[in-house]
């Protein structure tokens, strides 16, 4: 029998995961089930030998534009999304480790009694020894979002697959909750997103990602296989490339 881990096509690969994402059904906070399901996802992609880096956000705890609108200084409210992108990321963490991953927290701001800071030549070593690798507190600094810290690094890493694990299977030409006539698009180029403002990532993210040829996959988080489908360089969700 081959081995299943000849299949791969990308060996490192940075997902980017919505904090609201893992609530699930929930209006608030971390749902469980839904981190213990992406766990084991992540665990299967890992046993067939890929790299695993994650950058997750915060917007299930706190999100700092949305903190920023309500009156709460700009920087203030960025700071406090941070925090919140470290509480997943320890959620995160420990739901991997209790099923036999072994996961390093790096933290863009210095918090060394809670995760380790982020040291990009530390980082490769830890995904090189096949630890899953889980960057928090975005870039550091204030207007910055987390996918633009996802691009970065991405990049920092030398990922050759940067996957965005949605709510939904694709890239759409409208909110496909909204409007049923949305069309999914199969490959998009960057600078189509841009254009159309099809709302994938944030602008910076975008140009980072194709200012260094980062090629970019969005797809349903919580459809089974999918992350390894990615991996494998099958046709799931949407391809965003140059």
């Amino acid at each position: 029998m081959s081995d299943p881990s000849n299949r791969i096509t990308f060996r490192r690969v940075l997902i980017k995961l919505s904090g609201e994402a893992l609530m699930g059904a929930e209006p608030y906070g971390i749902d469980p089930i839904i981190i213990g399901r992406l766990a084991n996802e992540i665990n299967e992609l890992r046993q067939h030998g890929v790299e695993i880096a994650i950058v997750i956000g915060g917007g299930n705890i706190f999100r700092g534009a949305g903190l920023a609108a309500g009156g709460i200084d700009r920087v203030t409210a960025d700071h406090m999304g941070m925090m919140a992108t470290i509480m997943n990321a320890l959620a995160l963490q420990d739901a991997m480790e209790r099923i036999g991953i072994h996961a390093r927290v790096m933290s863009a701001i210095k918090i060394n009694q809670i995760c380790e800071d982020y040291i990009r030549r530390r980082a490769i070593r830890h995904l090189e020894k096949n630890r899953v690798v889980i960057f928090a507190a975005g870039t550091g600094n204030p207007f910055f979002t987390t996918d633009s810290a996802a691009s970065l690094r991405a990049i920092e890493i030398g990922a050759e697959l940067l996957i965005k694990a949605t709510k939904v299977d694709g890239v759409y030409s409208a909110d496909p909750v909204k409007d049923s006539s949305a069309k999914r698009f199969d490959q998009l180029s960057y600078d189509k997103v841009i254009e159309q403002k099809l709302g994938v990532m944030d602008t910076t993210a975008v140009v980072l990602c194709r200012d260094n040829n980062m090629p970019l996959r969005v797809l349903d988080m919580m459809k089974p296989g999918a992350l390894l489908k990615a991996a494998q360089g099958e046709d799931e969700g949407t391809l965003v490339t140059i």
